[in-house]
């Protein structure tokens, strides 16, 4: 076990900390024993994450005020390539992606910041934070030195790592620590590629103390020299720490990541971790000396197309909800852990906390009857013309966005077929397909089901398949199979289907300004998908977050004023999808729903959530 010891009440007098901000700043945080030192004074970092990109940036102060409000002194976050470089060479930092005023606001706020640049991030976000178009390359071999991929993180790191240098805690700003790639004792595919990351953020400027983190069995693999070794875990082991300081003697005690929830898949329960157990751990890392990272203090949305997968044997897609049962909830609110926690802080701190920023209020505002309807078939004129092929492409390889693929969403492939039989997907399908003949569902295919019956006629019939992309693998050894659509020949009977036209359904705003200057019908009285249902939520009062609740639809997306809300599907465990306050404006509100196969009849809002039944993890 480390010889750190756990500190006295006077070293987080919260009166002090302003006046640190004014040090003449020389040393920085540094890890040269067993205790952390800032600037020479012994300093122990009780951290919280927050990922900005994953919540509304207007809320942003509001869930940095309830971190520290709780004793906690660091921040982390995660900076996701994918977000800051959609296509390749132009990248945003503006809006919800404006890292620096992020980071700004944290020290503002009194917090210190450990940043976590990647490139590869985890975090069950699509490609673990990498941008797909990496993919086109059929050679790609993610997180190694292949220099297709190291030319992408370079010119990446060129607009990045400038906007953060000005932010290092020895020029004034609040950056103590910097993460070196992530989890990479994991992958391990490459023993050249960790010390290239290092010697690219060091050779732009970052200058403040070094760490990585990995799990107990990616520990030594993921040790790099001159950096500090930290530990994600989910219980207290002994063994974890005595292996950590087998190879990694005299330095402190840090675990970046202890796993205050769980995130959930679709068809799975609703995962957490029980209060208690969470102050117990807590207790136990800060008494043994160490220092510790909430993952999650605030988990927040996998809004949009974002969420990750996992496939250990069976491919699993995230939920929406990044809620985790995290110390805030996804909405922001206090829970008895968030309590719980700040008694305790409270009392290793010795010093009044901050006082506690307002609950943030929830509306339950009337259900919304579509009034209008237009199927994906009539949707298809309006669209722009198909791409046509000879096979199938997948979607990172078509040749839409400037020559930069298609990273989200649908894709539809319709070809012409002549008999019945029976379709093959040999495995090619990512990640799941409705099939329809001559527009008439015929059945659906994915990773377990790989033929469909196909009714025998006579003639020429329209063979369509509407394949979705259900999110990216962003853990394990399967990044470099990440690609999406039909990855390969589809067959019917003993035959591939050839001669393809391909329709791009990525579903973002101009697509949506596409539809919108068509004549929309009526809803039908018995409306199936693939179909867009459109309605309108008047407000009269002022807006509040609120929740959506589509009970009776079966599966698809929702957008509400052109922003996508993320997923939605029958199976569980999530039943309402978080809408927040600015997202709305008093008034008409547009409502979008893609409803993959059966409508329901309204959409609910709601202010309570319903995140699916309860599964307690040990």
């Amino acid at each position: 076990m480390s010889d750190a010891q756990p500190p006295s009440h006077a070293e987080f007098n919260w009166s002090d900390l302003f006046p640190i901000w004014r040090w003449h700043r020389h040393l920085g945080l540094q890890a040269e024993g067993p205790n952390f030192l800032l600037e020479g004074s012994h300093f122990q970092i009780f951290g919280g994450s927050i990922h900005y990109f994953r919540v509304p940036r207007e809320y942003w102060r509001d869930r940095l005020l309830k971190l520290k409000a709780c004793g906690l002194n660091t921040l982390t976050t995660y900076i996701p390539w994918n977000l800051h470089e959609p296509e390749r060479g132009k990248f945003n930092f503006s809006g919800n992606l404006d890292v620096e005023a992020f980071v700004q606001m944290a020290a503002d706020i009194g917090l210190w910041v450990i940043l976590r640049p990647g490139p590869y991030i985890c975090s069950e976000w699509d490609l673990g934070g990498l941008p797909s178009w990496l993919l086109q390359d059929s050679s790609m071999e993610l997180r190694t030195t292949y220099a297709g991929f190291l030319k992408a993180v370079d010119r990446y790191f060129n607009h990045l790592i400038p906007r953060v240098v000005p932010l290092q805690y020895k020029q004034g700003g609040p950056i103590i620590a910097v993460q070196v790639e992530n989890e990479y004792g994991s992958y391990d595919k490459d023993s050249n590629y960790m010390p290239y990351i290092k010697k690219a953020l060091m050779s732009r400027g970052i200058n403040e103390l070094l760490m990585t983190s990995d799990n107990k069995d990616g520990l030594s693999g993921g040790y790099l020299e001159g950096v500090l070794a930290t530990v994600n875990l989910k219980h207290v082991d002994s063994m974890i720490f005595n292996y950590l300081h087998s190879f990694q003697e005299n330095k402190p005690t840090m675990v970046t990541e202890y796993w205050t929830g769980w995130f959930d898949t679709w068809g799975g329960p609703h995962n957490i971790v029980d209060a208690d157990d969470v102050v117990v751990t807590v207790s136990s890392i800060i008494q043994m000396g160490a220092s510790l990272n909430l993952y999650m203090f605030h988990g927040g949305t996998n809004f949009g197309f974002m969420n990750g997968a996992q496939h250990f044997g069976e491919y699993l897609a995230d939920v929406t909800s990044y809620d985790y049962d995290a110390i805030l909830t996804e909405a922001g609110d206090y829970t008895p852990k968030f309590f719980k926690l700040r008694e305790f802080f409270s009392t290793i701190i010795g010093n009044p906390l901050p006082q506690l920023p307002a609950s943030t209020p929830k509306a339950s505002y009337h259900a919304v009857r579509p009034s209008h309807y237009l199927s994906l078939w009539d949707a298809l004129e309006h669209v722009g013309k198909p791409l046509e092929y000879e096979k199938p492409v997948n979607m990172e390889n078509l040749e839409v966005n400037q020559g930069n693929g298609q990273s989200y969403g649908y894709i539809l492939y319709e070809t012409s077929i002549y008999e019945g039989g029976t379709l093959f997907s040999k495995d090619h399908i990512r990640d799941r397909a409705q099939v329809f003949v001559n527009r008439i569902y015929v059945g659906s295919m994915d990773y377990e089901i790989e033929g469909l019956p196909i009714p025998e006629y006579q003639g020429h019939r329209k063979l369509s398949i509407l394949v979705e992309n259900r999110g990216r693998v962003n853990y394990g050894q399967k990044l470099n199979e990440q690609r999406k659509g039909l990855i390969g020949d589809i067959y019917l009977n003993e035959s591939p289907l050839r001669n393809f036209k391909i329709y791009s359904l990525e579903m973002k705003e101009n697509f949506f300004q596409s539809l919108s200057s068509i004549k929309w019908n009526q809803v039908p009285e018995e409306a199936t998908g693939p179909a867009f249902f459109r309605g309108t939520l008047h407000i009269d009062s002022i807006v509040l977050d609120t929740f959506l609740k589509l009970e009776g639809w079966f599966k698809g997306v929702v957008f509400i004023n052109g922003q996508n809300l993320g997923r939605f599907w029958n199976i569980g465990p999530q039943e309402t999808l978080y809408l927040p306050g600015p997202w709305l404006r008093p008034g008409n509100n547009e409502i979008i729903v893609f409803e993959e196969q059966k409508s329901g009849m309204i959409i609910q809002s709601t202010d309570t959530p319903y995140l699916g039944r309860t599964h307690y993890i040990e």
